[in-house]
């Protein structure tokens, strides 16, 4: 018997086909036990890659009792209704980011998980980005100081995919990119958030989602981070600019294990050198090669989490921060107005 965890891909578009079911793969403890997908060629790709059931249907998953873990790589507005009823059909989750559209819904949904004893995990796949662990461990090393002001952009041009389109999906700059950089920040960043400030702008008339996104967030203690956004800019920002009291850092680039994922060999992800952190002190001038990424980490640590209670890479309370802020964005973002928040959930 394979003693490997029977696992669901739901949604064959390009984060399900591209980056799960590619990371699920490499890792020895899942197997690809089925997919859920309405594209008849999707489904029976995914037959030819081994997976033992291609579904039509979500319910038909569902009713599959020998499913352990499901993955939804749908759009964002899905995940909450399909999250908790793979839950309660008592299946553990993992969610594609962000967890949910709103605070109030992933409050929901690690209220269910909480109720059937499951594991919800979120795919942040960023965390283990190259040049995010650099930055992480400059500051850990205290290499600048105090880092009073962070700046994090990730900035391209053309409209994004699919539904991505889509604000009623839960497409846009600030839920698709934008949660990945907010979650870094705040993984850097660990005290309350004090205010949230946010705008966007919308030069897409035939779409309504935003074209660039830019929020401003005040934490207890007094702090700064900025997350920038676009899909409107032909010359980006740098990746990361942080001005600690002692030195800045400034990193361009972005990282290289999407597109070799994309190539078939992530194995073969290679960092271009030029993109290496310059940290300045105002005397001297030191470059730091950039550390390797670990994507592949993140599947391993969800297969250690469910068969040996190691931690969950992602969980879900975690999100509540992250959510919480996303909301105060759009918020901003709508009014005009600087959003104050008492408290964070930690």
């Amino acid at each position: 018997m394979d003693k490997r965890i029977a696992t669901a891909v739901v949604g064959l578009g390009y984060a399900g086909a591209k980056l799960h079911v590619p990371l699920i793969g490499r890792c020895a403890a899942l197997r690809l036990a089925a997919v859920v997908s309405g594209d008849a060629d999707k489904r029976a790709a995914a037959m030819r890659l081994g997976a033992d059931h291609a579904y039509e249907k979500f319910s038909q998953l569902l009713s599959d009792q020998t499913v352990e873990l499901v993955v939804l790589a749908t759009p964002n507005s899905t995940h909450g209704p399909l999250a908790m009823a793979a839950l309660e059909a008592g299946k553990h989750v993992v969610v594609d980011k962000p967890i949910a559209t709103s605070f109030a819904e992933a409050t929901a949904m690690l209220a269910a998980a909480q109720r059937r004893g499951k594991l919800l995990s979120v795919f942040h796949n960023r965390r283990w980005d190259g040049d995010f662990l650099t930055l992480g461990q400059v500051m850990e090393a205290n290499t600048l100081g105090p880092v009073r002001w962070l700046e994090t952009a990730w900035q391209k041009y053309g409209l994004p995919r699919t539904w991505r389109r889509s604000a009623d999906a839960g497409g846009g700059r600030l839920l698709d990119l934008g949660s990945h950089l907010l979650d870094q920040i705040l993984l850097l960043f660990t005290e309350p958030v004090q205010s949230v400030y946010c705008r966007m702008h919308r030069d897409y008339p035939a779409h309504d989602i935003e074209s660039h996104c830019q929020v401003t967030i005040g934490f207890v203690g007094g702090r700064t981070a900025i997350c920038d956004t676009t899909s409107a800019t032909h010359i980006t920002k740098p990746r990361y600019y942080a001005i600690g009291q002692a030195a800045t850092l400034i990193k361009y680039g972005i990282d290289p294990q999407e597109a070799a994922l994309l190539a078939g060999d992530l194995d073969a992800v290679h960092y271009d050198p030029r993109d290496d952190a310059r940290v300045e002190d105002g005397n001297t001038e030191r470059i730091i090669p950039t550390l390797p990424g670990r994507w592949d980490q993140y599947y391993h640590q969800v297969a250690q989490a469910m068969l040996h209670h190691a931690p969950n890479p992602t969980p879900a309370e975690q999100m509540l921060r992250l959510m919480q802020v996303l909301d105060a964005a759009r918020q901003s973002a709508q009014s005009g107005q600087c959003i104050q928040l008492a408290t964070s959930p930690q």
